[in-house]
């Protein structure tokens, strides 16, 4: 048993007093004995019987120690095996292991058994968790008594960065020692990994979105600035891809600045009253000039009645906008986007509102469809920037959809086309979708 030096001592002290108090106990009964037998003719068979009974009942109360001892110990490990030790272990929302001083399983709770199924009961822990962090981190408690704290990584079935902790906790016994048992809890640190390597990944990509754009303009700046100082017609074509260039920077930044709008209030709901097939008309009206320059027709099913739903007009707007114009864009080879607006039932029978933009372009790969929504990810990266895409529309789009409790579907089949469908709650009376 590993204890601390303090309560090592406690536990020894009585037991060397009582020791110390039996031997003088009897040497005096020795010494008494000896001059009865000396003075007094007590014969010496009747003194080793006395010293006999003396030096007996001067020893039990050492036995008696001991037992209280090993009574109180007992208490401990049944004060941290009872029902209390296991429903407060039980109700511990994250993974958690009580052992004993050396190791073994007290109480787990379910989280315990299901991340680590080898754990048992009475069964020693370090046996069960074979990562070398664990074990090291464990060898360390129990030796020093000390809290410990460990990371590890899973690798099976999935990649997952985990922190273990253990804490000594102090027993107290009746004989004035202490005995120690460790809680050991396991968090999970994969939702914080991952959004470390999305904001490295995202500033990355964003730095290098902005870099392109920049370097051109310098180029171009550079140019006008020396040989073609005095060439008017390279003077315009010139101004005109720095025009574009600046554009297509400007675009990037109000992408960026909306993203992080719509992520700041993702946790609140819209409550207004939006009509939908307004925003619709007010977007294919707006996008009529893009849609003749790529030679496509727009294809429009609404019905002539207002299709409410609770929504911010600005978001729903550029979640209109990204979704035709991407229609526009990439399925141009298509000659033309159907866009239709219903209220239809979900699959829980529940009433939704469907946005449905469909294009008869190239279509998407199926291992692409995964991935469209992810921050700057593109199919086909010359030919998005050759549209001028960010790689941020459908990003958008998704964390507006979202915010509005709706949800995103993407279909697309290669050679037919693609079809991007947002579904929304309807508008209620009171507010509520």
């Amino acid at each position: 048993m590993t204890l601390n030096v303090s309560a090592t001592s406690e536990k020894q002290s009585p037991w060397l007093d009582r020791i110390r108090r039996s031997g003088l106990v009897l040497l005096v009964t020795a010494i008494a004995l000896t001059g009865l037998v000396v003075l007094q003719g007590l014969t010496v068979p009747g003194a080793l019987l006395v010293f006999v009974c003396i030096a007996g009942a001067s020893f039990v109360p050492i036995q008696l120690h001991d037992a209280n001892r090993a009574r109180n110990e007992g208490d401990a490990l049944k004060l941290a095996e009872g029902a209390a030790a296991r429903a407060i272990v039980g109700g511990m929302p994250d993974p958690a292991v009580l052992l004993d001083r050396v190791g073994r399983v007290l109480q787990l709770n379910a989280q315990a058994a299901q991340l680590a199924p080898a754990l048992r009961r009475s069964e020693l822990a370090l046996f069960a968790l074979r990562s070398p962090e664990i074990i090291a981190a464990l060898r360390q408690a129990i030796a020093t008594t000390q809290p410990q704290r460990a990371n590890y990584v899973e690798h099976v079935p999935v990649d997952r960065w985990m922190e273990i902790l253990i804490t000594p906790i102090a027993v107290p016994t009746d004989f004035g020692g202490v005995d120690n048992c460790f809680l050991m809890t396991f968090r999970d640190q994969t939702p914080l990994r991952r959004i470390e390597e999305m904001r490295a990944d995202f500033v990355a990509n964003a730095s290098h979105e902005l870099r392109t754009p920049l370097a051109a303009l310098s180029g171009f700046i550079d140019t006008l600035q020396g040989p073609a100082r005095d060439d008017p017609k390279a003077r315009e074509r010139f101004l005109g891809i720095m025009h574009a260039q600046a554009t297509r920077m400007a675009r990037l930044i109000d992408d960026l600045l909306s993203l992080s709008r719509v992520e700041l209030s993702a946790h609140v709901r819209p409550d207004a009253k939006a009509d939908l097939s307004a925003i619709l008309r007010q977007v294919v009206d707006g996008l009529e000039v893009l849609a003749q320059e790529r030679q496509v027709a727009i294809e429009t099913q609404l019905s002539g009645e207002p299709v409410f739903i609770a929504g911010d007009v600005e978001e729903l707007l550029r979640v209109c906008e990204n979704l035709i114009e991407n229609a526009l864009k990439y399925g141009a080879s298509g000659g033309r986007v159907a866009v239709s607006l219903a209220q239809v039932a979900a699959a829980d029978g529940s009433p939704e509102v469907r946005l449905s933009v469909r294009d008869f372009g190239p279509g998407i790969a199926p291992e692409h469809l995964p991935r469209l929504t992810e921050r700057f990810y593109r199919v086909d990266v010359g030919d998005s920037r050759a549209q001028g895409g960010t790689g941020l529309g459908l990003s958008l789009v998704k964390h507006i959809v979202n915010r509005h409790a709706g949800r995103l579907l993407i279909e697309s089949v290669v050679g037919k086309g693609a079809t991007f469908t947002a579904c929304f709650p309807p508008f209620k009376s009171g507010g509520e979708a």
